[in-house]
């Protein structure tokens, strides 16, 4: 049987949980009131922080899944900057859609699967 770790573990949850040779992040949203851009990239370096802790890297995604607060809006600016960050022939599966974040200055929120 396989054991459980926990990265950055809180009360309420953890950033990450590592099982069965797989990394599951927990959601990650930028800074509130920044533009899409800066919250896009600030996510992407934490989710980098994350993997390089769980182990791994943004070369080993499995799956990635995307909410924006307004795709009308934000959709082209947050592929702008998500095209430049993953891994050449490395792209996970994806989805996005459009959400209501938990606060209103979240503009973006990540959530990615990894393998070890």
């Amino acid at each position: 049987m396989s054991d459980i770790i926990r990265i950055d573990a809180g009360s309420r949850m953890s950033q990450a949980v590592i099982f069965n040779g797989i990394a599951y992040l927990a959601g990650q949203v930028g800074a509130e009131g920044g533009t899409i851009k800066e919250q896009t990239h600030s996510i992407l370096g934490k989710i980098d922080v994350l993997l390089a802790k769980a182990g791994t890297d943004k070369s080993r995604l499995i799956t990635a899944q995307i909410w924006c607060a307004d795709m009308t809006t934000d959709f082209a600016d947050m592929n702008e900057i998500w095209d430049t960050w993953v891994a050449t022939g490395c792209a996970p599966a994806r989805w996005t859609g459009e959400a209501k974040l938990a606060t209103k200055g979240f503009k973006i929120e990540i959530i990615v699967t990894a393998a070890l």
